[in-house]
């Protein structure tokens, strides 16, 4: 009997293959080995960039994939110490989240107008944020800078939102961030059922609680999706605070890995160098990790309505 029940068993299992085979069309293996390059290319870099930064710099210009014969937890301190990547990480987290509080608020409020309000010229109000997307940073770069300088000639608040600023950068920031937020947004909104924002409205709700206590925590996937997405963004940005910070004091960490990264070509601190890009890495991958499901869901949602 036990062994009728393992033939069977085993039976089912291969009838189980042949028949995940004959579902896998050539386009779908395709799609996998596409997908299987695709991951190799992303984590190998990163399994090797840990790797080379507890490494000294003979192990690294050695053989790439040795284990290190002592992990070397001083290039951290160098990175950190000596190289001030502390400093910039603090100024990259400051800058960071006060810009995509201020995206994600003001692009919320955007987006839920413009999918939910039919008002003369919304079309155009529409498209005129979503042509942002067709204009590449590079391109922007001078009248940008022009733009901030004269902001610092604004009275009063000029010091505070002119060049070498946190808060012009923020403004920037905020500003190259919206059509992407704006476009993304407006699509979840439009899918959100009237029903519930306009039970809210008989009870006798106005527009701004039914927005921030009935709509926003039904965008909340999208909202999740589009947030993680600014923070990935707005954290490995480098051309726009390469133009408009150059008191070093006030870099974000994009400009201190590069600073590292050109003096290594005199100093041969690579050691410290691999420390950095590890300490830039490590908390966009542990926010990926923390909050994949929501990105996913929020995604997904989205696609499905």
């Amino acid at each position: 009997m036990t062994t009728l029940n393992s033939w069977t068993a085993a039976t089912s299992r291969r009838i189980a293959r042949r028949e995940r085979k004959r579902q896998l069309g050539p386009l779908s293996l395709l799609t996998h080995l596409a997908l299987l390059i695709w991951t190799l290319l992303v984590v190998v870099p990163i399994l090797w960039t840990f790797l080379a930064s507890v490494k000294s710099e003979d192990e690294i210009f050695g053989d790439a994939w040795s284990l290190p014969e002592t992990l070397r937890w001083d290039n951290f301190v160098r990175a950190w110490d000596q190289a001030h990547i502390g400093q910039y990480m603090l100024n990259s987290v400051i800058v960071v989240s006060f810009s995509t509080f201020g995206t994600m608020l003001l692009g919320s409020m955007a987006a839920y107008v413009l999918a939910r309000y039919p008002f003369r010229g919304n079309r155009l109000v529409y498209l005129f944020f979503v042509s942002g997307l067709a204009i590449p940073v590079y391109l922007a770069l001078s009248p940008l800078f022009f733009v901030v300088q004269n902001m610092g000639n604004v009275p009063v608040v000029g010091p505070f939102i002119g060049m070498n600023t946190h808060a012009g950068l923020v403004l920037v920031y905020i500003a190259y961030s919206m059509p992407f937020t704006v476009f993304f947004l407006a699509a979840f909104f439009r899918t959100l059922p009237a029903a519930v924002a306009e039970a809210a409205f008989i009870d006798g709700a106005s527009h701004t609680r039914v927005f921030f206590q009935v709509m926003l925590p039904m965008a909340r996937p999208g909202i999740v999706s589009i947030t993680i997405f600014n923070v990935l963004g707005q954290w490995n940005q480098y051309q726009l605070p390469l133009v408009l910070l150059q008191d070093r004091d006030k870099w974000v960490l994009t400009q201190g890995i590069a600073d590292i990264s050109t003096a290594a070509g005199y100093d041969q601190d690579w050691s410290a160098l691999f420390a950095a890009l590890a300490l830039a890495i490590l908390p966009m991958l542990i926010v990926y990790v923390v909050f994949q499901r929501q990105i996913q869901a929020g995604l997904t949602t989205g696609a499905l309505k």
